[in-house]
């Protein structure tokens, strides 16, 4: 891996805070700052599935039921 180095700002008591986690964890600064920003453009970069959440069907077992609705809704020709 390619690393770049730069430089960031931080407030003292976060300077402080990251000191004390790498010596308890055993590893180094830097090491621990990569690894947040790594989790933090993980999860920034997940698409949201459009739907998903937005309507109620009033059925609270549509998961537990998903391979009879789809062999019915194939039955019927559903998907054209």
């Amino acid at each position: 891996m390619y690393m770049v180095k730069t430089t960031i700002y931080l407030d003292s008591d976060v300077v402080l805070a990251l000191r004390r986690m790498a010596g308890s964890q055993g590893c180094s600064q830097a090491e621990l700052i990569r690894d947040a920003i790594q989790i933090h453009l993980r999860k920034a970069q997940r698409p949201k599935l459009p739907g998903v959440g937005e309507f109620d069907s009033g059925h609270t077992d549509t998961s537990g039921r998903a391979d009879q609705l789809l062999t019915r809704t194939a039955k019927r020709g559903g998907w054209r």
